[in-house]
């Protein structure tokens, strides 16, 4: 599959540390390619696909980018959300509804603005888009910082995927990265903002000693427990360094137990 010509010289004068856009398991090719043809309107180009379904590549998508072929020539695919967004820092997530969860709610607009906050300091940024009927499951909104949601009528606020793609878009293009000079933002000299597979690794760590000790327990109520914990480190916007001494404080207290063990032996 190859771009047109200009639609390459679109992709390559985008701007590279803009944020990636990962639509979870979509389902049909049209929306891919209708997402494709909006991101580049606004120049976004990292395209970044979970599970789609059928072939890929797909030649609905293709027809229907209409000369943002090359967004999708770059498209990458993976087989789990943890996955995709395993080199990226910050994740918002787009969603109808308001979830269970403590997360700050986001318009479109306010989400561009904090998007232009992560890109000014040099931090990655996604979005993640859900299925076109069911929208993103609750596991995946866990993983993201904050929620998006597009104002709409009550009464018919049913978006199609690629028009979310466009609207929030959009707003990232028009932000004015000039008004978010004075972020104020303090990181301790040497540090830099946590990825989110550094993050992944903390969570894998913590519920494994979580498990082993028995605090997540029942097993029915597992998730939710999970889930609730997780968020209240996805607020935190934690640093490498700080992910490091977090992982060295439960290692300290499983390694305390283990030693004082080995003491009375």
């Amino acid at each position: 599959m190859a771009g047109t010509d200009r639609s390459r010289r679109a992709v390559s004068s985008a701007d590279s540390g803009a944020p990636a856009v990962v639509l979870v398991e979509p389902q049909l090719g049209e929306n891919i390619g209708a997402a494709a043809r909006a991101m580049l309107n606004f120049g976004l180009t990292d395209m970044r696909l979970v599970s789609p379904r059928g072939d890929w590549p797909n030649q609905k998508a293709i027809n229907t980018a209409s000369g943002a072929e090359a967004v999708l020539d770059e498209a990458s695919v993976f087989p789990t959300t943890e996955e995709a967004i395993g080199d990226i820092r910050h994740v918002l997530a787009t969603t109808a509804r308001v979830r269970d969860m403590v997360k700050p709610v986001l318009t479109p607009r306010a989400a561009a603005r904090r998007l232009r906050q992560f890109h000014n300091r040099g931090e990655r940024a996604a979005l993640l888009f859900g299925r076109e009927k069911s929208g993103l499951h609750n596991d995946d909104a866990a993983r993201a910082e904050a929620l998006v949601i597009v104002p709409a009528n009550p009464a018919y606020s049913s978006i199609n995927l690629a028009q979310a793609v466009l609207l929030i878009g959009y707003e990232w293009f028009q932000a004015d990265p000039a008004l978010e000079e004075g972020d104020g933002r303090l990181v301790r000299k040497g540090a830099q903002a946590a990825t989110q597979q550094e993050i992944q690794d903390l969570f894998a760590h913590l519920e494994a000693e979580l498990d082993n000790c028995g605090f997540l327990y029942p097993p029915d109520k597992r998730p939710r427990m999970v889930r609730n914990i997780r968020n209240i480190f996805t607020r935190a916007d934690l640093t490498d360094q700080e992910v490091r001494t977090l992982r060295g404080i439960v290692a300290g207290l499983t390694g305390r137990r283990a030693g004082e063990t080995a003491g009375d032996e």
